[in-house]
């Protein structure tokens, strides 16, 4: 196939992945998909930068590798959802459910989780630099390796959550759970433990 033929193609798939419609969610940037059942739905790489998921069903969803930049998901389901690698930065994620997802290797900087449940999602090498998880349930999540400079975890839960190797300068503990939680080799500078109860904590600076 010429190069012509091959940019042809490429153009033809792009208006396609553009012009693509999921159950009633047009896939492309800015697009309003409020309120929408896109349980398992396919979208993986696709564009959705400042798109409206309000409180839509993205359960079991392939957003692999997708780009979610400023994205409103304020209240959306994505239990079990494939968030891998993902472009999350400033996205608004206040309340959602995110039972179980993927999230490793995915760009979350800034991001607005307050009040999220990210029960047992694996959060591996992910970006959470200035991040609002404040109140979220952290219970058996993983954030091995994961840059959350100057995020705030503020009365979050993190029972069993997965800390070791991330980096923590700066973050908010304020009134957090740490039962059980694993901090062992994490960057912890600039974090205040003094009012904190620390008790069952793997890796925390003792009192």
């Amino acid at each position: 196939m010429n190069r012509y033929l091959i940019l042809l193609a490429a153009a033809i798939t792009t208006d396609s992945a553009v012009a693509a419609n999921i159950n009633g969610c047009e896939i492309r940037p800015a697009a309003l998909c409020i309120e929408l059942d896109l349980r398992a739905a396919d979208m993986h790489g696709a564009d959705l930068a400042r798109a409206g998921f309000r409180k839509s069903n993205l359960s079991g969803a392939n957003l692999q590798g997708a780009n979610l930049l400023n994205a409103n998901m304020d209240m959306v389901n994505l239990t079990g959802s494939n968030l891998e690698g993902a472009v999350l930065n400033d996205a608004d994620l206040k309340n959602a459910t995110i039972v179980g997802a993927r999230l490793d290797h995915a760009q979350l900087n800034g991001v607005r989780l307050k009040s999220a449940d990210l029960t047992r999602s694996d959060l591996t090498d992910a970006q959470l630099k200035g991040a609002n998880l404040s109140g979220a349930n952290l219970t058996n999540a993983k954030f091995r390796n994961a840059q959350l400079q100057r995020a705030d975890l503020s009365g979050s839960v993190m029972t069993q959550a997965d800390f070791r190797g991330a980096n923590m300068t700066g973050v908010k503990l304020d009134n957090a759970t740490l039962q059980g939680a694993d901090l062992r080799g994490a960057v912890l500078d600039e974090v205040d433990f003094s009012k904190l109860n620390t008790n069952g904590c793997i890796g925390c600076p003792k009192p």
